[in-house]
């Protein structure tokens, strides 16, 4: 996977979005197998992938309305998994409890059931609403000592507009501090805050995925700890592509804080309890006309879930007409999302971070 610098958890790893269609579960088969071996998935787990992808894919042909397979490659710090991301518009599973119980299974698919999926799964959640849609995650780690990185847990979704294979939409997440010395006291065993950064290449096309790809790299080499010092370092090094809009989050849910600045036609909202608290971004292009950017500060307390996206979602989505949802974990919550609010014709880019749960 290559080198992983020491202080960043992630970045969009490769992403395949499969359409329902008459070769869906072949083709979900074989992607699902390439990512596998591609990470380091040892040949027995990669069978169990095979087996998730193309009973989940079976599904959405013969069940959903309209929707798609997304094959993730999910990096969180030196660690790669692989997300098989199933995401639909209907008509949702009226009996969820029934439908998870170990053994049962649509007619005609493998015989497994999304019970069997679950035991497959290192990691295995499920959310739907009767009528709209259900997104359904399995995820298949490449190592299984794996640390909980930075008490926080996130997972974003990206996807190009149609006939394009480059998107400019981006995001990326890394602690905001150095990991202090061994040598050093450590007065607090709180988690360590984290920065999380959502980045809209103007336009589409190769040259919005350049001014994306140069913001990640500016985002990873900096050592600013705050958002607005974040938001320059990215303006000095975008300078000469077509600039972006972008909004920086340091989070630090175990404090219940959260500090946002932001330039450009984002959107990030912080839900708590069913209601959303939106921050607003400062008018501007980062890498072209860089303002002294408002910083927000904002609580997150218990439960408290933020979500950034791109505006290739619209962002009148209301929270609360996602019953259950900002429990589950966030692909999920992003998939739910991204299906009800993308349907402009554009790049889309969405990331969301929670406190992660205690173990």
């Amino acid at each position: 996977m290559g080198q992983v610098s020491a202080s960043l958890l992630s970045e969009p790893g490769e992403t395949v979005w499969l359409r329902v269609d008459v070769g869906l579960p072949m083709a979900a088969r074989r992607e699902a197998a390439r990512l596998a071996r591609r990470i380091g998935i040892d040949e027995e787990r990669v069978g169990s992938v095979e087996i998730a992808a193309t009973e989940a894919a079976t599904n959405l042909q013969r069940h959903a309305t309209d929707g798609a397979l997304v094959l993730r490659v999910a990096l969180d710090g030196e660690h790669a998994s692989l997300d098989v991301l199933a995401t639909d518009t209907g008509p949702g599973i009226a009996d969820l409890t029934g439908a998870l119980r170990d053994g049962a299974s649509s007619a005609g698919t493998l015989g497994v059931g999304l019970g069997a999926i679950a035991r497959l799964a290192d990691v295995f959640d499920i959310h739907t609403l009767p009528g709209r849609g259900t997104a359904v995650l399995a995820r298949f780690h490449a190592d299984q000592d794996r640390p909980q990185a930075g008490g926080v847990e996130f997972g974003g979704l990206t996807r190009p507009i149609g006939g394009e294979e480059m998107c400019g939409d981006t995001w990326a997440v890394r602690y905001a501090e150095e990991p202090p010395a061994e040598s050093e006291e450590k007065p607090e065993s709180l988690p360590r805050p984290v920065l999380a950064m959502m980045c809209d290449g103007l336009g589409h096309g190769p040259q919005a995925a350049r001014a994306g790809e140069v913001a990640q790299e500016a985002f990873r080499a900096s050592r600013a700890t705050r958002p607005q010092q974040v938001l320059e370092d990215l303006h000095r090094a975008m300078r000469g592509t077509r600039g972006a809009a972008v909004a920086v989050v340091r989070a630090d849910f175990a404090r219940g804080r959260l500090e946002f600045a932001g330039v450009g036609n984002t959107t990030t909202c912080v839900v708590t309890d069913g209601r959303r608290t939106s921050l607003l971004s400062s008018p501007g292009i980062v890498g072209a006309h860089l303002p002294r950017a408002r910083t927000v500060v904002a609580d997150a307390g218990p439960g408290a879930v933020l979500v950034m996206h791109s505006d290739g979602l619209n962002d009148r989505w209301a929270a609360d007409g996602f019953p259950g949802l900002f429990a589950r974990r966030p692909p999920v919550i992003a998939a739910q999302i991204l299906r009800d609010a993308g349907a402009r014709r554009d790049d889309i880019g969405i990331l969301v971070l929670k406190e992660a749960p205690a173990r």
